[in-house]
């Protein structure tokens, strides 16, 4: 199966390697967020503010933090897969339609390229993603 040329996997790993630094920028901010200042070690339950209203904000703006961090982790592992494709020479091939081609779009098994440049990390074309979802 051929899939996209090696200028194009090498535009697609640098989208994918910046993508990935803004990533591991934006956890450590959120990391350095959750640190206490004074110790160097995360956040405990115990909120600085006085009153209990103020306790309550100050956890769930931790918990909102970790949440976010969360997402960014998955996020990143989703990058990483992608870098493991481009080294395997299989990005940008639909995982659905690898085998079976189900001729759902006209660059079919390939995911078109303007949904690579939007969803670097995508496994799926835009149909076979609708149709797992059941939006076809």
């Amino acid at each position: 199966m051929k899939g996209y040329s090696v200028k194009d996997l090498a535009f697609f790993k640098k989208l994918i390697l910046e993508k990935r630094k803004e990533i591991l920028e934006e956890l450590t901010i959120l990391k350095e967020s959750m640190m206490d200042v004074t110790t160097g070690e995360y956040a405990s339950e115990n909120s600085t503010y006085s009153t209990h209203m103020e306790q309550g904000t100050d956890a769930m703006e931790r918990e909102k933090t970790f949440l976010f961090a969360s997402r960014e982790g998955k996020f990143l592992n989703y990058l990483d897969d992608a870098l493991r494709r481009i080294e395997k020479g299989t990005y940008g091939i639909c995982l659905e339609c690898i085998d079976t081609p189900k001729d759902l779009c006209k660059t079919c098994p390939l995911i078109p390229k303007a949904r690579l440049e939007a969803v670097p990390h995508a496994q799926l074309c835009v149909e076979c993603k609708n149709l797992k979802k059941g939006m076809m």
